[in-house]
């Protein structure tokens, strides 16, 4: 096989997060990034490839490689371990303090929030993270915001394809404290990166995630954009979610015309689940446990209540990991950046995100199943997969890693156009 079939073999079968790293890293004359036949943003080679370039990217790559924090980074005093939600320090109720960054924001606008203190106090010179993509209306593109406008420009969730790793080296570059705001696989390519790149730990000072759901696959949110009466093909403005918790999907066509849809009608069939890619079916840290600090949302049973979502203002579940992350949110609720609420606990997060309780139970047992069928996999460490996994009965185990040997054996490549 050469390097290049090897790299391909990553995106044939669906172990591509589109993180964009790989890309950033080997820089324009090897990789690029393209919109695939499945229309969804993966990397492509269009130079040349060595075996060292292999090895590193795959060395690098979340969809590969997935890691717990060192236990010398878990030593930090009144740290505390949960076998699902991980390592962390506290966990808090909180929300922006500003009614501004609370309304744009998802849920309780506390990333916004936190982006903004850092660039206004001088703690970082800029934020990488992502916003709407103007040429593609329903991606994401990586940015770097410079202001609290620019923060607030890109507030809001992205669920459709996105790279936000594509900037990184440029980012790296310019030599400058920055902070970072991405998914938790973004957050594990970049503690991935650290083993290679010194810059990495002094200019990233901050790394900040969200507990994440999943990425929807590009065609699914096309039938979604159907289903809600819309062209796909004329929109050019789509938001997701904020503007309340969740706040509306939002819908700007080419003729001028605005759909609203509330986000429990666009996003979901049964009010419980939408289609995800099958990467992030089997993901094993969908939680954020190398971040400094993860948010997630607080809805009981994982779904916001119709009743009452046109009028809920928004709160975030803060899970805060290390002591950069504690000095962080202690700096913030003293600056009334943020609002802090009562202590909550994992139990609290196994009622507001039961998917990710339940995802990382069967984690180790999917897995399995991708290494049974003979395919890539990501290979973990520190995640208390194994443990988790022997705590199911071997049935569900079984059920499990059939399921996702199945899947494997039935995904269809991409094909990069």
């Amino acid at each position: 096989m050469t390097p290049e079939e090897g790299f391909r073999a990553i995106t044939d079968q669906h172990m591509c997060t589109s993180c964009g790293l790989c890309a950033s890293l080997m820089g324009p004359h090897k990789i690029g990034m393209a919109v695939s036949d499945h229309k969804e943003l993966r990397p492509c080679v269009v130079g040349t490839l060595t075996n060292n370039d292999l090895a590193k990217i795959e060395r690098i790559c979340p969809g590969l490689r997935v890691e717990g924090p060192e236990p010398q980074v878990t030593s930090a005093n009144g740290e505390k371990t949960d076998r699902v939600w991980g390592p962390y320090l506290r966990m808090a109720h909180a929300h922006a303090g500003n009614p501004l960054h609370r309304w744009e924001g998802s849920t309780g606008g506390v990333l916004t929030a936190l982006a903004t203190m850092l660039l206004k106090s001088g703690k970082v010179a800029f934020v990488l993270h992502v916003k709407a993509s103007d040429s593609h209306p329903t991606f994401g593109v990586s940015t770097m915001s410079f202001s609290e406008a620019d923060v607030l420009k890109a507030a809001g969730s992205r669920y459709g394809p996105t790279a936000p790793l594509t900037s990184l080296a440029q980012a790296l570059e310019m030599d400058l404290p920055f902070a970072f705001i991405g998914r938790p696989c973004d957050v594990s390519a970049i503690a991935n990166l650290a083993e290679f790149d010194e810059r990495v730990g002094h200019l990233i000072v901050f790394r900040l995630t969200f507990v994440c759901g999943g990425l929807i696959p590009s065609l699914d949110v096309d039938r979604m954009i159907a289903r809600a009466g819309v062209d796909p093909d004329q929109v050019v403005s789509m938001r997701y979610r904020g503007r309340g918790c969740p706040g509306p999907t939002t819908i700007l066509t080419a003729n001028g015309k605005t759909v609203d849809k509330r986000y429990t009608d666009f996003l979901t069939t049964d009010g419980k689940s939408w289609p995800m890619h099958f990467r992030c079916k089997i993901c094993p840290d969908g939680i954020g446990e190398r971040a400094d600090l993860a948010v997630s949302d607080t809805w009981p049973g994982g779904v916001p209540d119709p009743t009452i979502e046109d009028g809920d203002p928004g709160t975030n579940a803060l899970i805060i990991r290390t002591p950069k992350g504690l000095g962080l949110v202690q700096d913030a609720d003293a600056a009334r950046f943020l609002t802090l609420g009562n202590d909550i606990g994992p139990e609290d997060l196994n009622l507001y995100q039961p998917h990710q309780r339940d995802k990382k139970y069967a984690a180790w047992a999917r897995i399995n199943g991708l290494r049974c069928a003979g395919k890539l996999f990501p290979r973990t460490k520190r995640l208390r997969l194994r443990d988790l996994a022997n705590r199911m009965p071997c049935e569900f185990n079984a059920e499990q890693s059939r399921g996702a040997k199945a899947r494997a054996q039935a995904l269809v490549p991409e094909r990069v156009r």
